[in-house]
């Protein structure tokens, strides 16, 4: 375990790079949640500070996520903020049994296409609800009140009524995050592509003002509006307590149920990722995340924030900052609430288009073509199918309804597979420990990963496993990920001797060419005497063919 005094230095400049990326973030999804800043900044320093504190993740950073955007407008569409608030703790509550009750490896269950697939429709939607802000479209002041909310129709509106400032600030702040993001620019990297959009957008705008007054953003509609409080009781003022009476509601329970659910698979993903990008390979307990995020999300509901979850973009800034203990995590958050209670003047100058940039960004990078492309090439049915119906059904019904269709059409196209290829799973020991042999069935589906997951975390160290695909015809892509990864990483770890037989070519996974050179390598990794090696040899040799 790192000693934090030998790492201060590194996790304080982490976190300020972490702070500076993360403020234009909460900013910006409280803008297309349609909240109040101070409640996505809210939901940052608790993130950083609570969540960091309860968390057993080194690296991981948690706040407000564009990923929950979607169930937050539709919440705040059919029931008031303090409502709302009730929601968010019950999200909470939810998460923290979950944590208890040891289900953190729920999210293996979900098929990662419909997992893409409800990424890739939140993005779509975030794209299409925030061009209003990037144009300069004023809502408010064009459409009547029952209009809330984005609607295809209002197209003719935004485009008759656009702002040319705002246009300018938001196509400046797309170009500088596109470029940003080549390898041209690599040794730019360095500055916050978030902040700096934010700072030119406030810059372009100030100049407006002086050169071009017409087309300078003025108002609570294009500018961000903190109260700038003069007093600590007018601080602690801006905090929203939850309308406990909303309890009684069964909409109340539904939306937290999803909240829980979503926040917890994207926290569960975004956790795994982490761990494969930390250079000291550190694992987080997955339940003790769960019950982190679940104090985190009561307390946000609360105090009046917004849901949080673990978050990838900011956790890879953490962890290519340098940083190396949860040291960093905290900072940030202690960095965004001395931001939100000594400055919140300076944050009014921000223009929403800036903000409406960097979410129409986001909202790319989450349903970029890249996904769509490689998912058609690795299976027109069996992935592409249920991702896409995803996609569709996320941007044309809602988040719920749209996974649950995608659920069901991935759930067919298993059934279907599996009434083909009835699927069974055999795991063989020998004698000693000496070798452990998994044979794979002929079928092997999603369904499957968590058990294969688990048998492979078992395994005894310093043991000799073969992973046998020979009568196998099909094997899941999720499956094959965890293989790969055991294979790549897990089984050097632990000092285990792996080998995969049988694989077909295109699962790309290091395989060795005959059994009977498998089972020379593993007598051989048992450093006996020649005579004895190669009759332990031809021994495993019978026990594999018996099997």
């Amino acid at each position: 375990m790192l000693d934090m005094s030998k790492t201060f230095n590194r996790d304080a400049l982490s976190g300020l790079i972490v702070f500076l990326i993360a403020l234009p973030l909460c900013l910006g999804i409280a803008q297309a949640s349609h909240v109040s800043p101070f409640a996505g900044i809210l939901a940052g320093v608790i993130g950083g500070v609570v969540v960091g504190k309860l968390s057993g993740s080194a690296l991981s950073v948690s706040g407000p996520a564009a990923g929950l955007i979607a169930i937050v407008v539709t919440a705040l569409a059919a029931m008031p903020f303090q409502y709302f608030l009730c929601a968010v703790m019950l999200a909470g509550a939810f998460q923290l049994l979950a944590g208890i009750l040891g289900v953190g490896g729920m999210a293996d269950y979900i098929p990662s296409n419909v997992i893409e697939g409800m990424l890739a429709g939140i993005g779509i939607t975030i794209v299409v609800n925030q061009a209003e802000n990037a144009v300069g479209f004023d809502k408010q002041a064009f459409l009547d009140e029952e209009e809330a909310g984005f609607a295809w129709t209002d197209l003719d509106e935004i485009v008759e009524h656009m702002e040319p400032g705002a246009m300018l600030i938001s196509l400046l702040g797309l170009a500088l995050l596109t470029l940003w993001s080549c390898r041209r620019f690599k040794r730019l990297q360095w500055f916050p592509v978030g902040l700096l959009v934010v700072l030119a957008g406030v810059l372009v705008n100030q100049m407006l003002g002086l050169v071009r007054p017409g087309w300078a953003l003025r108002g609570d509609a294009h500018l961000i509006r903190l109260p700038v409080p003069t007093t600590v009781a007018e601080f602690f003022a801006q905090f929203t307590l939850p309308d406990f009476s909303g309890l009684a509601l069964p909409q109340v329970w539904v939306t937290g149920a999803i909240i829980a659910v979503v926040a917890s698979v994207e926290t569960l993903l975004c956790i795994e990722a982490t761990d494969k990008l930390d250079p000291q390979k550190r694992v987080t307990p997955t339940n003790v995340e769960l019950r982190a995020q679940g104090v985190g999300n009561l307390l946000s509901g609360l105090l009046g924030g917004l849901p949080i979850t673990s978050v990838i973009v900011r956790s890879s800034a953490n962890i290519n900052a340098g940083a190396r203990t949860k040291l960093s995590t905290i900072f940030h958050g202690l960095l965004l609430l001395a931001c939100v209670a000594t400055i919140p003047q300076w944050l009014n100058f921000v223009p929403k288009a800036a903000l409406a940039a960097i979410l129409i960004f986001t909202g790319y990078r989450l349903a970029r073509p890249q996904i769509f492309l490689s998912l058609w090439k690795a299976d027109r049915w069996n992935q592409f199918t249920p991702f896409i119906v995803t996609v569709v059904s996320v941007v044309f019904l809602d988040l719920l309804r749209g996974v649950a269709i995608g659920l069901l059409v991935s759930i067919f196209f298993i059934l279907r597979q599996n009434a083909r290829l009835p699927y069974y799973y055999q795991r063989s020991s020998f004698t000693n420990n000496e070798l452990i042999k998994l044979t794979l069935a002929q079928e092997v589906s999603f369904l499957n990963k968590a058990s294969i997951k688990q048998t492979l975390d078992e395994l005894p160290r310093n043991s000799a496993v073969v992973i046998d695909a020979s009568n196998t015809a099909y094997i899941d892509f999720d499956v094959l990920e965890v293989i790969r990864d055991f294979a790549h990483s897990r089984a050097g770890e632990r000092g285990i001797k792996l080998s995969l037989v049988g694989f077909q070519e295109h699962y790309n996974v290091p395989q060795v060419s005959t059994e009977r050179e498998l089972v020379s390598g593993l007598a051989g990794m048992h450093g006996e005497a020649p005579k004895r090696s190669a009759g332990l040899a031809q021994d495993l040799l019978r026990q594999l063919r018996k099997k």
